[in-house]
C-alpha cells in the first residue's frame, strides 16, 4: 500500500534532499524513489514552484562534458525545511500515536490474554 503524497511533503522532501548537497534533477528524483514513488514529470513542477517562491536557486555546471542545471537552497528555503521538519515531527507523532498505540494495544491484549490462560490450565 502506498500512501499519497501532497504538495507539501513534495515540497519539503525536495529541499531536505538539495540541503544536503547541491544537486541536479535526475539524482533528486532517484533520492527521492528510495522513499516514494515519484516520476521526473512529477517533480520538475515541484522544482519550478520552490524557484518561484525563491526558496530554490539554480546555476549551469559542466559535468562529463554536458551542461546541468543544479539546485541550491536558499536561506528562505532552509528557513522553510526547519519549518518543514517541526511540523512533519508534529504530525509524525499524531500519527504514530494512533497506528502504533493500536498495534501495541492489540499486542499487550494478546500477551495478557495468554498470560490468563497459562496459570489456569496449571
Amino acid at each position: 500500500m502506498s500512501f499519497p503524497i501532497s504538495a507539501g511533503l513534495l515540497d519539503s522532501m525536495v529541499l531536505a534532499v538539495v540541503s544536503s548537497e547541491d544537486t541536479y534533477g535526475y539524482e533528486i528524483t532517484q533520492t527521492m524513489r528510495k522513499a516514494v514513488d515519484v516520476s521526473e514529470s512529477t517533480l520538475y513542477p515541484v522544482l519550478k514552484r520552490l524557484q518561484k517562491s525563491q526558496m530554490l536557486e539554480t546555476y549551469d555546471k559542466e559535468y562529463m562534458g554536458r551542461n546541468r542545471r543544479y539546485y541550491h537552497v536558499t536561506p528562505k528555503g532552509a528557513a522553510q525545511l526547519s519549518n518543514y521538519r517541526s511540523e512533519w515531527l508534529e504530525h509524525k507523532n499524531k500519527v504514530d500515536s494512533i497506528l502504533m498505540n493500536d498495534s501495541i494495544s492489540k499486542e499487550n491484549k494478546e500477551i495478557k490474554e495468554e498470560e490468563e490462560v497459562l496459570p489456569q490450565e496449571a
